[in-house]
This record gives structure tokens, sequence and C-alpha cells, in this order.
């Protein structure tokens, strides 16, 4: 089915995009990661990627052409499918929008008065809010990692506000005023959706309750302009055609991530981490957040004995918990893993593999000057070299085709603190093992502190999952969508093993394969494990192929 490409919000204060230039032309193929078009904005030119696959079937705004954000920019779909239909619904409810916006009269917006002093209260002049930005195309909600700015600083266009979490990295955000910063709408460790109130910016002396008032007021004219009846006539458009408009970017209370639920004690990650360094005993401290959590400034004006809890005469054992509130990156986890098991049917497959060979050709390789590689660089080149061979595991299922993709993109998997992030080895094949060894030593690091890019986590064809550094000796994976199949790489254990006809002592290591059976069918599976154990099993193939 064609699906509609909106001209994008690109910054915060973005209304209007202009085309610079199209990379693609009508009837040209679209790959997911392609760059369609350069985007000027009103901040800078930037390189505007597809997130569909297909044909480019039309384009609705051509170079050097300006309209709204949420225009209609391009549609993107099969040969041949028709689209006229949407075209045209796109198109009146894009000039719908457009007329509605520049010629509604007063009087044909019913807006009921406002019901106190303080609703009608302005906005201070100069003040800009801030909300939460989307920094990547899947992220639905935001954390404040770090505040690099406090309430009654000056902030020049440019400097870096905070560090913003999402679901797949931590990421700087800049500010894109110049001013004094005036509030500060989440904590740091809190959570809130995307368009939410992040801050605000203005002149410096503006009166703290007037700036209260001013949000709470905009609070309550956005909600009454939202449910304001407009008196202009709206095309009825088909579900197929009908394109989602963005919420309105209103003022949202802080999303609070711990609540005092059945009086369990609750406290927030920073204070947590506040009290284990200061040896304050959670229990000793009242809490003043939101249904009672204990929060920053509640350890830091904690006055009381540090730890213990002192000796009773009776039992000293007390009941505590900890609830964590769900990470951006827990939830993606969930959500992506949950929607992988539950639409592609798996199955596994699993092999053991010698690997004396391979343990004798690390000794040595590594006798050269700076190389140092691991046995997981030496499976992820293996691993490359098979999938060349195998195309049909190298692929992503679509309802209506399978694409078998002929460049090798591995995902590595790598474990962070609170959860999972799987950078991808461009072009693996094409790479050496000190190469390969040299880039995953580099991704691992800027992987536990949150430093890759979504550039560096996007376009895998296939996934390496390795345990065997903690000594797992055989496990399964679910498949990282849309990869059609995910490698699980176990520990090399040193154990008797049969060679010709004798028990010898020996060193093997188990993969199993998942993989899923609509792209992937048992033989071929097995066809591709073949491939990899010649690989594996005689490594100075690596080295030639």
């Amino acid at each position: 089915m064609a699906e509609l490409i909106n001209m994008p919000r690109l910054s915060d204060t973005m209304e209007e995009g202009t085309v610079v230039k199209w990379f693609k032309k009508v009837g040209d193929l679209v790959k997911e990661g392609d760059i369609l078009a350069e985007i000027e904005t009103d901040k800078a030119t930037m390189e505007f990627e597809s997130f569909q696959e297909g044909e480019l079937l039309h384009i609705g705004i051509e170079e050097g052409g300006t309209a709204p954000v949420d225009s209609l920019l391009a549609i993107i779909g099969k040969k041949g499918e028709e689209i006229n239909h949407m075209i045209v619904g796109a198109e009146a409810i894009t000039d719908q929008i457009d007329e509605s916006s520049k010629k509604i009269k007063p009087d044909e917006v019913q807006i009921e008065p406002f019901e106190s002093d303080e609703d009608k209260t302005a906005m201070p002049e100069g003040m800009v809010v801030i909300t939460m930005p989307r920094l990547s195309d899947t992220m639905e909600e935001g954390t404040v990692a770090k505040w690099n700015k406090k309430v009654g600083d000056a902030v020049n266009e440019g400097d870096i506000l905070a560090e913003i979490e999402t679901d797949k990295a931590t990421m700087e955000f800049e500010s894109f005023y110049s001013g004094t910063l005036l509030y500060i709408g989440l904590e740091e460790g809190q959570s809130a959706a995307v368009d939410s109130v992040l801050a605000a910016i203005g002149k410096e002396g503006t009166d703290p309750e007037a700036l209260k008032a001013a949000i709470a007021g905009s609070t309550n004219t956005e909600s009454q302009a939202e449910e304001a009846k407009v008196k202009v006539a709206v095309p009825v458009v088909s579900d197929q055609t009908q394109t989602p408009k963005p919420a309105p970017m209103a003022f949202q209370a802080p999303v609070v991530d711990q609540v005092n639920k059945n009086g369990r004690l609750v406290a927030s990650p920073l204070a947590k981490k506040i009290a284990e360094e200061k040896g304050i005993n959670l229990q000793q401290v009242k809490g003043s957040g939101d249904g009672g959590r204990i929060i920053k400034r509640d350890i830091e004006n904690f006055k009381g004995a540090a730890g213990g809890y002192g000796v009773t005469s009776g039992p000293t054992g007390v009941e505590s918990i900890t609830e964590l509130a769900n990470s951006s990156m827990r939830k993606a986890i969930a959500k992506r893993l949950s929607a992988s098991k539950f639409s592609a049917p798996h199955y596994y497959l699993g092999v053991e593999l010698n690997m004396d060979n391979a343990i004798a050709f690390r000794q040595q390789f590594n006798t050269l000057p700076d190389t140092k590689i691991s046995f997981n660089d030496i499976v992820l080149k293996a691993v490359a070299l098979a999938l060349r061979e195998h195309p049909q595991v190298n692929s992503q299922w679509f309802d209506d085709r399978i694409v078998q993709s002929h460049h090798v993109h591995l995902g590595v998997a790598v474990a962070v603190e609170d959860g999972l992030v799987v950078p991808v080895l461009k072009f693996t094949d094409e790479l050496d093992l000190r190469q390969i060894g040299v880039t995953v030593k580099d991704y691992a690091l800027r992987a536990r502190d949150k430093k890759l890019t979504p550039a560096e986590m996007d376009g895998s064809t296939f996934t390496v999952s390795n345990l065997g550094m903690f000594g797992i000796q055989e496990f399964t994976s679910i498949i990282n969508q849309p990869n059609s199949a995910i490698l699980s790489v176990g520990a090399i254990e040193n154990k008797p093993v049969v060679k010709e006809d004798v028990i010898v002592v020996g060193n093997t290591m188990k993969l199993t394969l998942a993989c899923d059976h609509r792209t992937i069918d048992g033989a071929t599976g097995a066809q591709f494990l073949q491939s990899l154990r010649l690989y594996i099993e005689n490594p100075i193939r690596l080295l030639v192929s």
C-alpha cells in the first residue's frame, strides 16, 4: 500500500520547509535510509531520509517550492499503484489547514470565556517555551539525563541546554534561543512525551509568579483552542488518504516516573545514587515529590543520622522495594522484541564447532604488531562471508515481497547498563579482521557511554549476539527485525571430544541460528551454518575470501 510522506518538522520552530534538492525522481526505487531530499528549514538545510521502501510515485513539492509542515511531500508505494485519490485528498487537507490558519475570522471561532484572571495571563514579553524535541524517528518520549544550565543562567543560541536520553541514545540538545533560563519543567532523571514543556527562556528578571501563571494560562488557552468549533468545511476523504496531524505543543505536567503506592518506599534514581554516596538510609528520609516520592532535594536537605536501622528489641528486618521507571531504551526493547516474537514464526538451528584451529589462528594472528583480535571478530568475519554466499538469510520480509540484501551490514548486540543496543558494522564482508576488531571496540565503548548516533544503529541486515564472555554455553535470541535471522554465540568449552574414533581433549563452541520461517526454510538455514562452519573451523579462508 502506498504511503504518504509529509513535510517533516526538522526543528522545534519550523513551520514550513523549502525543497532545495531532490535526490530521487518519480519512478526511482527508494530504500529505507536513502536520502530523499535536502530540506531548508528556518535554521539550516538538512538531509531528509526515507523510512519507507518502494517506488517514488509522486513528488508533491518541486525543487525551490515551499510548503507548511505536514504538507504532502511525496508518495512511495508499489510500481503502478493508483494514487490519484491520495493526492487529491492529501492536497485538500493541506489546503484546508493552510487556508484555515490564514483566513479564519475571529467570529468564526467559538471559544468560551476564561473562568479566571489567571487564565488570561499573557506570556511575558520575549519568553519562549522549549519543548521535548523528537531526536530520532522512533522517539515517543525522552528522559533528561543531565542539565547543563540551571535556572537563572544566561543561555546563548547554540549552547547545550541538556542531555536527552531517547530510545536509541543520549544526545546533546542545544538552544536555538538566547536569554535567561527561566524555567525547567523536568528534573534530571524524569521523562516526558515529545512536545511536552521542557524549559522556558526569556528576559532576565521576569517575575517567577507571572512566569508560572503564563505557562498555566497557555495550557488553558491551547486546551480551549483545541476544543473550539471552527466553522470551516473539511473535505471527507477515505481512511487511507487521511494523514495524522501533529499534537499541539501544549504545556504538560512532567511525567512522574515513580509513585509511592500502598506505602512502599519509592525514590528517584538520582536520589538513590546520592543517598548511596552519602550513606543515607532512605527509610529515614521523608519524600516531598508526587505521592511521597523521594527526590534529589530530599536527600540534599536531609539532616538526620546516616545509615543504619538502629537497635530494636524485636525483628529488625524491613520490607523494601525499588521501583525503576522504564527508560526509553527499555520501552523500545520491549516494543520491538514483542512485535518480533509474536509476528515472526521463529525456529532454531544449532551446531557445535571445533575451535582448535581458530584458537591457534588467533594466537598466531595476534603476534603481528599492533594487532589484537577476538574470537568474536573471527565469528563476525565468517558470518559476513557466509551471508554473501546465502543472500536468502540476509533478507527482510514484507507482506508482498522478500528483499534480499547483497550488502552485509552486521548488527552487533552490545549490553549496556540499562538495556541493549545494536550498533551496525557496515559492509562487514569488505573489512579485514583488524578493521572489524577496532570498529567493534570503538562501538562497544561509545555504546556504554551512550554516545552512538542513530545512524550508527540503523540499517542492519543480520545480527550477532555473543554471550560467550559471560560463560554462557548455549542460548537463543529473538530476531532483531527487520532482519530475518540472528546468530547466538556461546562460550568456547574445553572438554573431551572424539577425533578419529579416539577420545581427546578439544575445544568446541555452540552456535544457535534463529530464523524467520517466512523467509528462511530449514534447509536454507542449515546450508548457511555449513558455510559458517567451514570458515570458522578453517580460519585461513577468512584471509583469502
